[in-house]
């Protein structure tokens, strides 16, 4: 791999980039938690009983699409509602799946899966969080490029 001017000059000490990736990262967090735990939240209360491994990815599934519907409807106050598809469609697949995985496996360790209470979602989400925002930040500052 090449170093570029770009990629030598990379830091990771960028305040402005940090606050850029963190905001990017909750809108894309927010998405994503309400298809995640909704799905959850569904087999919870129905007691539809499907694995617990096939509901976290059902879980993953759902939040991944409610991201890009969120995204899509925030964007189309700015644009047109085909570009604000495409660019909900063009987010980051990588930052989508890291938080997913990690707020699913956060749920697995602590309640053994496929369980909400008040108390596991802050956790969660910080877990969604914390995988997603470097990517997010080395994304924005390498290349950039937002995750939406």
């Amino acid at each position: 791999m090449a170093i570029t001017a770009q990629s030598a000059s990379f830091t990771w000490f960028c305040q402005h980039t940090w606050q850029s990736a963190s905001k990017n990262t909750l809108w894309c967090l927010t998405g994503c938690s309400i298809g995640d735990w909704g799905t959850i939240l569904f087999f919870q209360l129905t007691g539809i009983s499907w694995s617990t491994l096939a509901i976290m990815l059902m879980a993953i599934v759902n939040g991944i699409l409610t991201s890009i519907a969120l995204e899509t409807i925030i964007l189309s106050r700015q644009m047109i509602i085909t570009a604000a598809f495409k660019t909900a469609i063009g987010m980051s697949l990588i930052s989508m799946l890291s938080m997913e995985i990690a707020m699913n496996l956060v749920d697995v360790a602590i309640t053994g899966g496929a369980i909400l209470t008040w108390w596991i979602l802050p956790i969660m989400f910080a877990a969604g969080f914390i995988a997603a925002v470097p990517y997010n930040y080395w994304r924005l500052k390498a290349f950039g490029k937002a995750c939406h």
